[in-house]
């Protein structure tokens, strides 16, 4: 079997104030911002980490849809204030520290560092969307 060499370039993350996620993102997480475009009076911002140029994460509107139905947006935002969207999980090398500047930044608590017993140490926040955050450390060495 050849190998086809694929790896992860973007992942999305749905919000609904783009500036408010903008500041999370890029002001308390550190993230540099790559894009920032407006089409058809939605917003897309491209944030990434500076040692990850090659991963994007895009802060899409939460129905990235011109077309989609007035149900359809309400459903999303719905979902997306009960926080039953999915987030993303980053690796840290500290994460007590991660866990403290988030919390300084205002990042909404889920879970204080804990040790878990399959080999990491982690925190998880929500951003200001509601979206779930989480912060891992590896234990192994």
């Amino acid at each position: 079997m050849k190998h086809m060499g694929i790896k992860l370039s973007q992942c999305f993350i749905a919000v609904d104030d783009h500036d408010q996620a903008l500041a999370f993102y890029r002001d308390a997480l550190g993230l540099e911002v790559r894009n920032d475009v407006e089409f058809e009076g939605m917003r897309w911002v491209t944030v990434g980490a500076p040692s990850q140029p090659d991963v994007d994460i895009v802060l899409e509107p939460p129905v990235a849809d011109p077309n989609a139905s007035p149900a359809d947006k309400q459903a999303m935002a719905e979902l997306l204030a009960k926080g039953l969207l999915r987030g993303v999980i980053f690796s840290t090398d500290d994460c007590d520290a991660t866990f403290e500047r988030v919390l300084a930044a205002g990042g909404g608590v889920l879970q204080e560092p804990v040790d878990q017993p399959y080999g990491v140490r982690d925190c998880a926040f929500r951003d200001p969307s509601g979206n779930m955050l989480r912060f891992v450390q590896s234990r192994r060495r």
